[in-house]
């Protein structure tokens, strides 16, 4: 074993996407540092990637195959897991009983490393199929799949997490040759579904007061209270803007999220404190950084040797690009905050190590791309 492992660090393994994502994951840890210098984030952060490293490892010389094989043991584990968090085993914070803390483990969010099994669990059922258009079965078949993390995750409540979802199950359907006109009936539909449940939502209470502000703070701002509901995003806004083309350089003299104005500085808005300490060069450089890493993702799936391997790589990339694109939207003001982390960036032993893992099963499937 330790043989063929040798034997594939020097022939197939990806170390550019590897460095990429460590690079990534380090100056996070730098600007969790920035955002709460007094506090032990970014030490725990540290150990987080030293514990998402090993994992990645792990599955990146681990057969994807096999584990795929086993994909719909890991979605009912997934959903067990998302189960107990509704029930006294689970932990409130913030609002949202989204936390489990278990014995020997401690405190983690399932949410996160259930994407996983769904991954696995749509590549395993729709990269089994046959050529030819989805039908109406296996698309229902494969929204049944969705629909059980989703709905456990909206019990938790947490809209944020459970949007994520939504981009793995579009990427699948896409790259499976789901037909024309399920997209206009889909498109259609949501164009109609969607503000009548916001209106529903708003009159029978299912939507809260602080979350129709939220969205009121990106569509009026002027209408929202800075100092109420608006906060948030005023906040972010402010602290964006003091960046600058190269930043205020960790002066905690001057930080807006050192000074305790911005609210969750290492996890909601940690592109907000990157914005400000590194400016706007230190922005660009890091959505460089992930375009580079998500175009190596993407020429992973293209050099895949079997249908579920290029699903999964496709699956993750296309829900990395939407958490970037969510939480840079929040913390410029032109979405609202629904605490969608900054892959790789955002402070939580969760989202690092559910992101390697992601990661891991990309690496995984390029050193297979000539294995039979």
């Amino acid at each position: 074993m330790v043989a063929i492992i040798e034997k594939r660090d020097l022939r197939d393994f990806d170390w550019l996407t590897t460095f990429l994502a460590v690079a990534i994951a380090c100056f996070g840890i730098w600007q969790i540092r920035n955002a709460l210098p007094t506090e032990s984030y970014w030490t725990k952060q540290i150990i987080g990637l030293c514990i998402a490293l090993v994992a990645f490892l792990v599955i990146a010389f681990s057969d994807y195959r096999r584990i795929i094989e086993l994909a719909p043991i890991f979605y009912g584990f997934g959903l067990v897991l998302l189960a107990l968090v509704i029930t006294p085993l689970g932990v409130e914070v913030n609002g949202q009983q989204a936390w489990l803390k278990l014995p020997v483990i401690g405190q983690f969010q399932p949410s996160e490393f259930v994407k996983i099994p769904t991954v696995l669990m749509l590549a395993k059922y729709f990269g089994a199929r046959k050529s030819g258009s989805l039908s109406i079965r296996e698309i229902l078949i494969g929204g049944a799949i969705m629909a059980g993390p989703i709905g456990l995750i909206m019990l938790e409540p947490d809209a944020g997490q459970a949007l994520t979802y939504f981009p793995i199950f579009a990427a699948v359907l896409f790259l499976s040759a789901i037909q024309i006109r399920y997209v206009v009936i889909v498109l259609l539909a949501a164009a109609i579904f969607v503000p009548a449940s916001y209106i529903i939502g708003v009159k029978t209470g299912a939507i809260k007061r602080y979350q129709q502000e939220r969205i009121n703070a990106v569509l009026d701002p002027e209408s929202v209270d800075p100092k109420g509901y608006g906060y948030h995003t005023m906040q972010s806004i402010i602290t964006v803007g003091k960046g600058g083309l190269t930043g205020i350089k960790g002066d905690p003299e001057t930080s807006q999220s050192v000074l305790k104005f911005l609210p969750e500085p290492h996890t909601d808005f940690i592109f907000a404190v990157t914005a400000e300490n590194t400016g706007f060069i230190g922005c660009v450089s890091l959505l460089i950084a992930y375009a580079l890493l998500l175009s190596r993702l993407i020429a992973g799936a293209r050099s895949a040797s079997e249908r579920p391997g290029m699903l999964v790589i496709m699956s993750i990339a296309t829900a990395m690009v939407f958490q970037i694109f969510i939480n840079v939207g929040m913390a410029l003001g032109f979405l609202p905050v629904i605490g969608v982390p900054l892959p790789l960036m955002s402070a939580g032993l969760s989202a690092i190590l559910s992101t390697f893992i992601a990661i891991g099963f990309v690496v995984s499937v390029k050193m297979r791309r000539f294995v039979n």
